[in-house]
């Protein structure tokens, strides 16, 4: 019964199904998982002669319905005042501007309503919040009476309708199939997932409430890292197809380059390329995840990597989530490697360089490379990783034997997202910057201090000869730049192009050919513009060191994560450089000033993480897999408690044994390649 589909709900219009299909709400066992945000207190019934004792409380009054009167005040607000008895007592209960209650409410009916007491004068009633129609006084309803769920009202789906439909399939949650082992659920004190289900949606105490959804939690932590300790086993059985630096030439020329590099690798990139090439070396395939917070210069290690596998004889396939970015890092690549005889190669969805694919070293590419006839690969590097999913990694992966795979971010991701989320990967991380870097100084800037602003970043680039960032949000909350959104900068573009008439602007966005996204960025990088309009498709990667200046315009619609990123555009080169978050109210959210005082990215993502939930980790629509209903990333305990459970149950049980588990898993997985 828990898979019966959404569609056979009695009594539901087909609007009602269809949104719950947008919430993907497909059948009866994801409605039973729709996990309410909060919770009201209703469970107190209370007689009408008792009310006086439970001022700036919320109670359930249950009575006969004696009238229903409207009244229209002189301010024109319409009431709905309705005289409710219960043997005790009668009391007036106000209903503003809800007409329709006059149909809908019946006298001589009883009622039941929730709500809060308050007292008028030396009259108490109810701010009534929820009603309904019940048989008798003093029982408990669906929607009054007890505590009460609160969902999440997206699509048009009401908190009220919601728990109507899901009080109607509760009884079917008898047969909810455990997916945990019981083994495992004994061991850790687990309420049965039937049980969870009623308590979640129907708890009787709070207690009751806080076991269930403790119990969903384990198993959303335990389903996440028993995927990826699976994933990590199965890699652990591959045979690495060659040798890394095996003789005394290789490692001298290796060091030779190290040597020439034009500056010293920080202590951090020092110790991520030692553990990378420690992973190289073994039979067992790399699988090292790289996360370097932004400008600590994880592309260096990245090239050293790859030319460590050349000199070994193998070939190295580097892909990157933009054009922009893969066409940069091929410049990179190229700079250091050629010189000392390395074949590089670029293949993006508009750009194809690959004369003979036989005698390239290294291509270096977008999603194209999925489609690429390279073959016989022995190190995949994966730049910001969370934009690719399992299913575009597998297909790399096929084009060698058993490659080495280097996934590297510039995300800041907090220890406890790390090991719950990529428990499958071995991590290195560089967080200290190169010598010579400054802090960029960040400020929020209302709007009333706009134009001040303007006239002191003309005289930074007058005087300075320093370039300008100019960042416009994405007007609509999705990871691909709508027709809104390209209007938008466009807008933001001509309107600054009065402001900074003597200044020379170029204009950027995701919707522009790849050639004139190249020149854009070419003649912003060779000084023939002086500022750049852009939305946030320069998030990632861009590297200008003369261009010290950022506005962001709309600052409070990005995520600090996001902000952080477009930050680390600026501060490259040795010239203090300066971030300006323009507000479009005069509030100023407290994350803004958070982020103003703060330039370290994991401080960021762990005030992220707690603020706004690890949804926002990535960004829009980045993280399909994490989109955890019950468990807190925050929570270490459970997330140990979890990892604990996965390695008792996997050092004495196969999940071929347990067909329900091994069906989540395979779903789980599937789920996180599609929404990847």
């Amino acid at each position: 019964m828990m898979d019966t589909s959404i569609d056979e709900l009695p009594h539901t219009s087909d609007l009602t199904k269809k949104r719950m299909h947008l919430l993907s709400l497909n059948t009866y066992e994801d409605l039973l998982k729709y996990a309410p945000n909060r919770y009201e207190d209703y469970s107190r019934i209370i007689p009408l002669n008792k009310i006086s004792q439970y001022l700036d409380q919320k109670v359930t009054l249950t009575g006969t319905i004696l009238s229903i009167i409207p009244v229209q005040t002189r301010s024109r607000i319409s009431l709905q005042r309705v005289l409710v008895e219960d043997g005790t007592g009668k009391i007036t209960i106000s209903f503003f501007n809800q007409p329709y209650l006059l149909s809908q409410i019946k006298k001589r009916h009883i009622y039941a309503f929730s709500g809060l007491v308050k007292q008028f004068g030396s009259q108490y009633t109810l701010q009534p919040e929820t009603f309904e129609e019940i048989h008798q006084p003093y029982t408990i309803g669906v929607q009054t009476g007890r505590i009460l769920p609160v969902y999440s009202e997206a699509k048009g789906l009401s908190s009220r309708l919601l728990r109507e439909k899901i009080a109607t399939i509760l009884p079917f949650a008898s047969s909810a199939q455990e997916t945990l082992p019981l083994l495992t659920i004994k061991e850790n004190g687990l309420l049965p997932l039937a049980d969870s289900f009623q308590s979640l949606h129907r708890p009787l105490t709070m207690e009751e409430l806080k076991a269930a959804r403790s119990r969903l939690a384990f198993e959303e932590l335990f389903l996440l890292q028993l995927s990826t300790a699976l994933i990590r086993d199965k890699w652990e059985h591959g045979v690495a197809s060659r040798s890394i630096l095996s003789n005394g030439e290789q490692k001298e020329k290796w060091v030779t380059l190290i040597d020439s590099l034009p500056f010293r690798l920080t202590v951090d990139q020092s110790k991520a390329l030692e553990a990378i090439m420690a992973d190289l070396k073994r039979t067992i395939p790399m699988n090292r995840f790289l996360q370097g917070d932004v400008g600590s210069g994880k592309t260096i290690v990245a090239v050293l990597a790859a030319y460590c596998v050349y000199l070994s004889g193998g070939k190295t396939l580097y892909m990157a989530p933009t054009e922009l970015l893969a066409f940069q890092h091929s410049e990179t690549f190229r700079q250091i490697l050629e010189p000392v005889g390395v074949k590089i190669g670029v293949q993006t969805g508009s750009r194809k360089e690959l004369k003979d694919k036989t005698t390239l070293d290294i291509v270096i590419g977008t999603h194209a490379l999925l489609n690429t006839s390279v073959s016989d690969v022995n190190l995949i590097i994966i730049d910001e990783q969370h934009r690719f999913g399992v299913k575009q990694r597998a297909i790399l992966k096929s084009k060698g034997k058993s490659p080495h795979l280097l996934t590297m971010t510039a995300t800041p991701i907090p220890r406890t997202v790390a090991l719950t989320a990529f428990g499958e990967l071995d991590m290195s991380v560089i967080s200290t910057l190169p010598a010579g870097r400054k802090q960029i100084k960040t400020y929020v800037v209302q709007p009333q201090k706009r134009n001040d602003a303007y006239e002191w970043i003309k005289k930074q680039i007058t005087t300075l000869g320093v370039q300008l960032f100019v960042i416009c949000p994405l007007v609509e909350e999705s990871e691909s730049e709508s027709l809104q959104s390209v209007k938008a900068v466009t807008n933001e573009y001509e309107v600054l192009k009065k402001e900074f008439k003597d200044f020379s602007l170029g204009l950027l966005h995701g919707k522009l050919k790849s050639a004139e996204k190249e020149n854009t960025l070419q003649d912003f990088r060779d000084k023939k513009t002086q500022i750049l309009v852009s939305t946030s498709v320069v998030e990632v990667g861009i590297d200008i060191p003369n261009a010290t200046l950022m506005i962001i315009e709309g600052a409070e619609r990005f995520g600090l994560s996001q902000l952080h990123q477009l930050r680390g555009r600026i501060g490259r080169g040795t010239i203090q450089s300066h971030c300006l978050l323009f507000t479009s109210k005069p509030s100023v959210p407290a994350r803004l000033n958070y982020f103003a005082a703060t330039t370290n990215g994991m401080k960021l993502a762990e005030y992220d993480l707690s603020e706004r939930g690890p949804g926002n980790i990535f960004g829009i629509e980045q993280s399909g897999f994490m989109k955890i209903k019950f468990a807190s990333l925050t929570d270490t305990d459970l997330i140990e408690k979890t990892q604990k459970a996965v390695k008792t149950f996997l050092g004495r049980d196969k999940i071929e044994k347990y067909p329900s588990l091994q069906k989540k898993i395979l779903t789980f997985q599937i789920d996180k390649i599609a929404k990847d």
